[in-house]
């Protein structure tokens, strides 16, 4: 079945730019576009999309408010969000994952980044682009949050903080079993433990705790 997304973006000239990258995919379907934050997140209770795509800079709410809104923390069935950003202008992307985003692009991703965060998003994960996402936790990994990371539940593993590594530097479950010699199904069953004992709902978060302990740092 098709990948129904949700797009939200201002400006119209990008929204239909989106749509006709998006539409031009296999197996993905724009099924709704929204001009600011307070329609996309009433279009988004409406259609219930499998993916909601947002710009964060827009009037009226924006996308980290509307993110909040649809995946932030106490929403019961969280959607997966995918912010899109220009990283010289914007300094909300953290705001954002902390607002429960799934994962976030330039503006200027081409087709094929832009499917991979969609599928990616829509199967439960994250896409943690080395050249894309990394660069963005990094920038934002020494700014003053006024809060300690959290501490785990439970001490992790040895192998619980190499998986945890190479999810902040934005391997997927195959190249992180292929990396460290493990089956896809280990590689899971590690995620979902460091999850659990992080607090974190999902790969964001995880690779967000990493470079906020510095565990990683570039």
């Amino acid at each position: 079945m098709s990948i129904r997304v949700l797009i939200a973006d201002d400006q119209e000239l990008v929204r239909t730019g989106l749509r006709m990258i998006l539409d031009a995919q296999p197996g993905i379907d724009v099924i709704g576009e929204a001009r600011d934050g307070r329609e996309a997140v009433t279009l988004a209770r409406e259609l219930n999309p499998d993916v909601c795509l947002f710009d964060i800079r827009m009037p009226e709410v924006n996308g980290i408010e509307a993110t909040r809104a649809l995946a932030g923390p106490g929403v019961q069935s969280p959607m997966p969000v995918v912010v899109i950003t220009t990283f010289d202008l914007d300094e909300y992307v953290h705001d954002a994952l902390k607002a429960g985003a799934r994962g976030f692009l330039l503006k200027d991703a081409g087709p094929e980044l832009l499917s991979q965060a969609i599928h990616a998003a829509a199967n439960g994960e994250a896409l943690i682009a080395p050249n894309v996402a990394v660069r963005l936790l990094a920038a934002f990994a020494d700014k003053p949050t006024g809060q300690q990371a959290a501490q785990p539940i439970e001490p992790l593993t040895a192998r619980e903080e190499e998986v945890l590594l190479t999810v902040a530097r934005g391997l997927t479950n195959a190249e992180i079993a292929d990396e460290l010699h493990i089956s896809l199904s280990t590689v899971k069953t590690h995620l979902a433990a460091l999850m659990g004992k992080l607090g974190a709902r999902n790969r964001v978060e995880i690779a967000m705790w990493a470079y906020e302990t510095k565990r990683i740092t570039s």
